[in-house]
């Protein structure tokens, strides 16, 4: 019965993290250089999905570069800065973001 509960109530849970996850983004306005399926300033969150799909690593490696900012090559000409951003909505961000 208890499986058949969560089952049930499973997509409401996932539904409610990309949500939590959209509302973080906006917070930090990373919507103002990222777009879900399209480049603006920095890659969209698609592209930064699939260039780390299958990383072990990849929730590590992107909270790092998020938090420390990149030098322009890894994605374009224009640099990322070093982002000021709480552990929390970090992780979230970066959970949300290679959900895509």
């Amino acid at each position: 019965m208890v499986k058949y509960l969560l089952l049930l109530f499973l997509p409401f849970a996932l539904q409610a993290r990309a949500e939590d996850g959209a509302k973080v983004v906006a917070k930090y306005n990373c919507l103002g250089c990222h777009a879900i399926d399209t480049k603006i300033v920095g890659p969209s969150y698609r592209d930064v999905a699939a260039r780390y799909r299958g990383q072990k690593d990849a929730e590590a490696m992107l909270m790092k570069e998020v938090r420390n900012g990149l030098p322009g090559g890894k994605w374009g000409k224009i640099p990322m800065p070093a982002q000021q951003i709480g552990e929390k909505d970090l992780k979230i961000i970066v959970r949300w973001v290679l959900s895509h």
